[in-house]
């Protein structure tokens, strides 16, 4: 009995996955810093594969900041509504982060985190500089 009892607990840790950390990142700036969980898709693997990385960051219809990254990442699903926060890639190498709520046309964005900080530092007129990188 005991036997079978044991065969039954080494089956059930075998067949279930074990649970993996969110993978996190840490924006930073001049104007203060926020942390991301990131998506589990390939574009945002990537993503943390290039850093740490600047990226100089222009403000588009005062929703969002958006800059090219160093290399394209991998196409993932994409969507057409984003909400205050998300981190997201417009193209192959054009990274984005919403401080407002919206929608994109076709063919939309590929989703890469959320901000679980005040992504609201970003929303003022201009070109801002950021740092990312792994959060610790």
């Amino acid at each position: 009995m005991r036997r079978l009892s044991l065969i039954a607990a080494g089956l059930t840790l075998l067949s279930t996955e074990h649970a993996m950390a969110q993978e996190r990142i840490q924006i930073s700036s001049e104007w203060g810093n926020v942390t991301a969980e990131l998506a589990d898709n390939a574009a945002a693997r990537s993503l943390v594969q290039m850093l740490p990385i600047t990226i100089e960051m222009r403000d588009h219809l005062r929703q969002e900041k958006t800059g090219d990254l160093p290399a394209s990442l991998p196409e993932a699903a994409r969507q057409r509504d984003f909400s205050t926060g998300t981190l997201g890639l417009w193209g192959p190498d054009h990274f984005v982060i919403y401080y407002r709520s919206g929608r994109v046309p076709e063919p939309g964005i590929v989703i890469l985190g959320k901000v679980t900080g005040d992504v609201s530092i970003f929303d003022r007129p201009g070109a801002i500089s950021v740092q990312v990188q792994r959060a610790r």
